[in-house]
């Protein structure tokens, strides 16, 4: 497909310095960019590439102050990186394979339903008295369980498992090898030392816009629900325990482990393996940093946390710096000692 950069602009509702009227035909990073390529420059780290790069068009915000003069047209927009974003979207359903219908064989069982203009891919399996909506893609070798509920334009990639009872809302995405629904860590610990297991009846509901990543796990509530609330992204290799509620529009990264019945409010970031305690409860935009160790509720809205166990970011980074100094801090002390135990001089 071929735009022209004027038509771009339009799209993203910029402004165009440059010569409107070149055309693009794909997208690229500014750094790799050639000619016939449109980039995005959101990041200052990178802005030296604005001045070398090879793209017909760069995105860029409105309030950027050029160093030096640009080959490339620039289309000035408020967000950048939102605007590059609207652009990779339309790029993916454009280019998207677009297949409906059924692939055999697949198999759907007594009872459940689908609408209209939907994918099946070979090997996936249906259970029954299911309702799945319209526009779902359904990708090979995907399973869903019985009394699943899944809604308009959502995707199941190769290879997830839904498991009985999950409700999955519309526009959802839930990439391959992705566990929805798996028996929570349910174990009575018994007089012998033995466990006995803990019968996991509740379900998963994940409500609209939401995206699990290839091969998290989410699992069913002991009674009621795990819920991941609209608008959620789970990266890939994450795992939410039995009884987990995520707030709406809250993100968490790769390896992050969150234990049961924990509460995570709404647009909290939840950084590269953090891990945090069971029943804890985490106020609304709340940020925990990578390998942080959540053990305490957070009560507080808009706290940055840090370390295992986390604390308060600003507190940790002087904590970090002292710590750094710890043994200048010792010499120090050792001189002091020695000068005391040595003898006045009369």
């Amino acid at each position: 497909m071929e735009f022209t950069v004027g038509q771009i602009a339009e799209v993203l509702r910029g402004a165009v310095e440059g010569d409107s009227t070149q055309r693009v035909d794909r997208l690229a990073k500014i750094e790799e960019a050639q000619a016939g390529s449109l980039s995005f420059l959101s990041n200052l780290k990178y802005e030296h590439y604005l001045y070398t790069t090879g793209a017909t068009a760069v995105i860029v915000s409105r309030a950027l102050e050029l160093k030096h003069p640009t080959q490339a047209a620039l289309i000035r927009v408020d967000d950048p990186y939102t605007s590059f974003t609207t652009l990779l979207e339309f790029y993916q359903q454009a280019t998207r394979t677009g297949k409906r219908g059924v692939e055999g064989p697949a198999y759907m069982g007594a009872g459940s339903r689908i609408g209209e203009n939907h994918y099946r891919g070979a090997f996936s399996y249906i259970g029954e008295n299911c309702e799945i909506g319209q526009d779902v893609v359904i990708f090979p070798h995907a399973y869903i369980g019985d009394r699943c509920k899944i809604g308009d334009g959502t995707i199941i990639y190769a290879g997830a498992k839904i498991y009985a009872e999950t409700v999955i809302g519309a526009n959802c995405t839930v990439h391959a090898g992705a566990v929805i629904g798996s028996d929570g860590f349910g174990f009575a610990p018994q007089p012998d030392g033995s466990y006995r297991t803990i019968p996991q009846i509740g379900n998963v509901v994940l409500e609209d816009n939401v995206s699990i990543g290839a091969n998290a796990t989410i699992d069913c509530a002991t009674m009621g629900s795990t819920i991941i609330r609209e608008g959620a992204k789970i990266d890939n290799l994450v795992q939410i325990a039995h009884n987990v509620e995520i707030g709406r529009h809250t993100v968490v990264a790769s390896q992050t482990g969150i234990s049961g019945s924990t509460k995570i409010g709404d647009f909290c970031v939840l950084a590269g393996q953090a891990g945090l305690a069971g029943h804890l409860t985490l106020a609304n935009r709340t940020t925990v940093t990578a390998q942080s160790g959540v053990g305490k509720s957070i009560k507080e809205e808009g706290v940055f946390l840090q370390g295992s166990p986390a604390f308060n970011l600003r507190d940790s980074l002087r904590a970090n710096a002292i710590f750094r100094r710890l043994p200048e801090l010792e010499r120090r002390v050792d001189e002091l000692a020695r000068k005391q135990a040595q003898p006045e001089k009369s």
